[in-house]
């Protein structure tokens, strides 16, 4: 079944690449975009239509249908716009390029992972997170929900990366180690320990430079 693709965020032009590989590869037509930017409302990106912010899925949800956040700004931002489009009904899929390897991996929904990210076997992926060009996740890695991980990033074997980390672009993570929830990883960190939750760490090595409490104690899945 073929399954029209309705995006959040117009903002990006690498998405247009990403969208020929689900045209030509996979079981999504890409249909419309939203954002909650009511300037690019009635306007075009990558060729289809600015249809209206997150509200206007309330007339749009139907059984063929499937949502994907592109939001990437920050982990807070992604995780409260796809629980407002869950709330609303929506229904997400993967936005996957076709030459990412899957196999032995374990994966949830409402994820978007660019071309040349490497995912290795036994490695296991929650819902609504964003993978970017050239990241690398290694075996046995445990990812959670609303994870971003910016271009560049390597994840080495059994990280665990807890619900809402955002890791900055060609962060590098050493073996066994936990990002705890709702964390921020500098770029270009090298963490060589374990984060705790709500910290941000930079440098190299890696070292706390700010804690926060952790905004929401408890993650559902919001997606399955």
């Amino acid at each position: 079944m073929k399954y029209r693709l309705v995006l959040l965020g117009a903002a990006n032009p690498e998405t247009q690449r990403m969208l020929i590989d689900a045209r030509d590869h996979q079981c999504l037509v890409p249909h419309a975009f939203i954002d909650n930017d009511s300037a690019k409302w009635g306007t075009e990106f990558c060729g289809l239509p600015v249809v209206g912010g997150i509200a206007s899925v309330d007339a749009m949800n139907a059984p063929d249908v499937r949502y994907v956040n592109l939001i990437t700004r920050d982990t807070r931002t992604r995780y409260l716009t796809t629980h407002e489009m869950a709330s609303r009904g929506c229904r997400f899929a993967n936005l996957i390029h076709s030459q990412i390897d899957l196999t032995g991996v374990t994966i949830g929904t409402g994820n978007y992972l660019q071309a040349g990210v490497m995912v290795q076997a036994a490695a296991t992926i929650g819902d609504n997170v964003s993978f970017h060009v050239g990241s690398i996740i290694a075996h046995e890695a445990r990812i959670g929900n609303s994870v971003f991980i910016a271009h560049g990033v390597c994840v080495s074997g059994s990280v665990e990366i807890g619900d809402g980390v955002f890791i900055g672009a060609n962060a590098t993570l050493l073996p066994r180690i936990r990002i705890g929830a709702w964390a921020t990883v500098g770029a270009g960190a090298v963490v060589l320990s374990d984060v705790p939750d709500g910290a941000t760490v930079v440098g190299n090595p890696a070292r706390v430079v700010r804690e926060a409490p952790v905004p929401f104690t408890t993650h559902e899945r919001l997606l399955g």
